[in-house]
């Protein structure tokens, strides 16, 4: 079931999807796990060349992201002094990057963590649906305006 976008929300487009996730660094990527259970984790993100790009440990997140299954990742954020809100969602395949000139290329990312611990591994997830909204949030919301 897909929802019907109201009068109030746009339809952003897909460059303007970009413009926006390039100006924000925390989103979720979502994988798919054992069985039918997705996996849904917070990361640090980058923008490269029409993929997003992101640092991992060895565990669940990178075991996932190695299978070479389907990804969805979402960014979102709030600006106060418009009152509206957007929401940024790509699908796409994660693919760990290993080719020793791709692994350099990728160190030049800056991609920064919250998470201290050592990252080594990145994955790209290129994308074959962009799609995003924007909506003017309900003011008298008052926990949205905090």
């Amino acid at each position: 079931m897909t929802d019907q976008a109201s009068p109030e929300v746009e339809e952003l487009s897909t460059s303007t999807c970009w413009a926006l996730l390039r100006d924000t660094e925390v989103g979720r990527i979502a994988l798919h796990g054992t069985g039918e259970d997705i996996e849904i984790f917070p990361i640090n993100f980058i923008v490269d060349h029409g993929s997003i790009v992101f640092k991992t440990a060895t565990g669940t997140k990178l075991a996932l992201a190695d299978q070479h299954g389907r990804a969805a990742f979402e960014a979102d954020d709030f600006d106060f002094s418009s009152g509206t809100a957007w929401s940024v969602v790509l699908r796409g395949t994660p693919q760990v990057i290993r080719h020793h000139h791709d692994v350099v290329a990728a160190f030049d990312l800056q991609v920064r963590t919250w998470h201290v611990g050592h990252k080594p591994t990145y994955i790209r997830v290129t994308p074959d649906v962009v799609t995003g909204r924007r909506f003017h949030v309900d003011p008298t919301n008052k926990d949205v305006h905090r």
